[in-house]
């Protein structure tokens, strides 16, 4: 090979050096060596790798938990299980409120190992059937049952219908203390033990059953099950308490998983929505953040506010805000009628709206005789009649008769002065101005807020039912996505014929594409009422949030809660609670966002704020 000049003229010089001075190069060489590599240490002191970030301060290893740092951590693991286990029965230990790890390891074995195994087993109990007959023992059904499940399951096996696994499955659990790290693993094992699914903890194997259930696939408790396929997926780990769906709107955050509770009410056999919550405890805040977003889908809503909470969230997104009381000009006629939809008898129409009059007038001069109750019936025919509204008007013509119409019918009745003059304050008296108007209220807005605050509590449940009644109609004349929200329902189950016309309006709402929210801090006014027991049956939808220590129980019994869903409501937070829909529920936390809160929220403090901002903004634009 040639070599340049240079490098020749090198290796003749190199030689020529002393063994000394030799030995001397290659100590500055290994010192200088040195030198770079504890500066290279020095300069990895400086960083911080990601393993320093997650690694626990210290570790102590005792013989049945661990302490990592500040924390106590215990491993199960499961050693048997029944013949039987049901799909989805791991989810209570997935979904428990507590940090857990789990693991699970399969290994499959080869089939035909599987099945000689198998075959020897049968042998074995068939000559044990064999003996016990032969020596005239009693029928051992634990025997028999075994020898059917094991030909069943080389049957499977043959088919390839099933696979044969070893099947490892740890739990690692943490604790603040050792006491809490006892609890919880007895509480752990108790929802094991419900399934029939017994585990051990791994003693001695603190540290090895903790090195299995860490992200990283080694085995190294190594503790297995014989399962065959089916019982093996009936473990599958990502099964939780969850309510999304394509649809819908953002109702909260799932407390057990911390995913969307996405759904559409109106998916459900009926759309009808029933919030039950102490004062206090976010119920409003939660349908007005509902009420926002199903506004955005398209929906209409119509809204009956007894203390005027809706008037801002009403103001933000120019919804129509109706006051009724005494003084105001906003007025609802009572005898107004709905415009038909289809194929709807107009008879059926008018004998309807009778029937509702009925209770209206119940409400207004109370209780009635069955003589007063036919008079009655017979008045507000005849003043129908009296406008010529009968079964064969147009119902799109008509001129609908006023308070004061039936009053003046009933005085030329014979036996009417009485319940006339009970009625004139309604007319002539103090409470005219109120129900003796034709309407002149605008119904075409997207959100529709009516307010009764101002009303004296004598004539809260008799407005609230008229203007229900009048949503009524309005909902019957045009076939459209609604929804109404009753709040502080409870008004209207205080006298039967009320409560007997919300029920009828819940059960009947879903033909019209209209979903009702009734809303109650009086859960157990609401729950005892027969009608509200009837409306909650009719209700697809109810969100529980905080409940009184006097209320749970009856709250418990009704939704058939368990006791951890119990204490769950005790000790709720604002905003807290446990969303049915159908027969799934999941605890929920009402989450928005910030603009959101600013439109919906309650708190007066916040609300002074708002208005303050808003003062001084138009103080700003006028100096400008």
């Amino acid at each position: 090979m040639f070599k340049p000049k240079d490098a020749q003229q090198q290796e003749e010089k190199a030689p020529q050096l002393s063994l000394d001075e030799q030995r001397r190069l290659a100590f500055e060489k290994q010192a200088k060596d040195a030198e770079v590599i504890s500066s290279e240490k020095e300069f990895r002191r400086g960083e911080v790798s990601i393993r320093d970030i997650i690694a626990p301060s210290s570790m102590k290893v005792t013989s049945s938990y661990l302490e990592l740092g500040t924390k106590f951590v215990r491993t199960l693991f499961v050693i048997n299980y029944p013949r039987y286990i049901s799909i989805g029965w791991f989810a209570p230990v997935i979904n428990y409120n507590a940090i857990l790890d789990i693991s699970m390891f399969f290994y499959p074995i080869d089939s035909e190992v599987v099945l000689k195994q198998l075959r020897n087993k049968v042998g074995a109990l068939e000559a044990q059937l064999v003996a016990d007959a032969e020596k005239g023992a009693p029928r051992d059904p634990i025997t028999e049952t075994a020898l059917h499940d094991v030909e069943q399951l080389r049957d499977d096996l043959t088919q390839g219908i099933e696979k044969f696994f070893q099947f490892g499955l740890y739990v690692t659990m943490y604790a603040d203390s050792l006491e809490l790290l006892d609890k919880l693993t007895e509480k752990i094992e108790a929802v094991f033990g419900t399934k029939l699914v017994f585990t051990k903890r791994a003693l001695y194997q603190s540290e090895q059953g903790f090195n299995s259930t860490l992200p990283i696939g080694n085995d190294e408790l190594g503790i297995g099950f014989n399962m065959n396929s089916s019982p093996i997926a009936s473990s599958f780990p990502f099964i939780s308490s969850e309510l999304s769906s394509d649809n819908g709107i953002l109702y909260g955050i799932n407390r057990h998983n911390n995913s969307l509770i996405l759904f559409d009410r109106f998916s459900l056999q009926n759309a009808n929505t029933a919030v039950f919550a102490t004062s206090g405890a976010g119920k409003s805040y939660a349908v007005k953040l509902e009420v926002l977003r199903s506004l955005m889908m398209g929906a209409d809503v119509l809204i009956i506010d007894p203390e005027k909470e809706y008037q801002h969230l009403s103001d933000a997104v120019g919804g129509s805000y109706i006051n009724l009381s005494l003084s105001s000009d906003n007025k609802i006629n009572p005898f107004d009628l709905p415009r038909p939809v289809g194929e709807v008898n107009t008879a059926d129409i008018i004998r309807s709206a009778v029937i509702t009059l009925k209770g209206l007038v119940k409400l207004m001069v109370g209780d009635l005789t069955p003589l007063e109750d036919s008079l009655v019936d017979r008045a507000l025919l005849e003043t129908y009649a009296k406008k010529d509204i009968t079964p064969t008007s147009n119902l799109a013509e008509i001129d609908p008769p006023l308070m004061s119409d039936f009053e003046e019918v009933l005085s030329s009745m014979e036996g009417g002065d009485n319940l006339a003059q009970r009625l004139s304050k309604y007319t002539r008296g103090t409470f005219a101005g109120l129900f003796n108007s034709p309407t002149n209220i605008d119904m075409s807005n997207q959100l529709v807020v009516f307010s009764v605050r101002d009303l004296e509590d004598e004539l809260r449940p008799i407005a609230i039912y008229n203007i229900v009644n009048y949503i009524w109609n309005v909902v019957r004349s045009k076939l459209k996505k609604r929804i109404l929200v009753i709040d502080e329902a409870w008004w209207l189950l205080q006298r039967e014929d009320s409560a007997k016309f919300i029920y009828a309006l819940v059960k009947r709402s879903r033909k019209y594409y209209l979903g009702v929210t009734t809303i109650t801090q009086d859960v157990n006014d609401f729950l005892r009422s027969p009608y509200g027991q009837a409306i909650l049956t009719n209700t697809s939808l109810q969100l529980l949030m905080k409940q009184s220590p006097a209320a749970i129980d009856m709250v418990q019994k009704t939704f058939m809660l368990t006791e951890g869903e119990k204490y769950l409501l005790l000790e709720s937070g604002v905003g807290e609670g446990i969303f049915f829909a159908g027969s799934k529920h999941a605890a929920i936390k009402i989450v928005a966002s910030y603009t959101e809160d600013q439109l919906i929220t309650s708190d007066p403090r916040q609300l002074l704020e708002i208005e303050q901002a808003k003062k001084e903004f138009a103080e700003s634009m006028e100096g400008a």
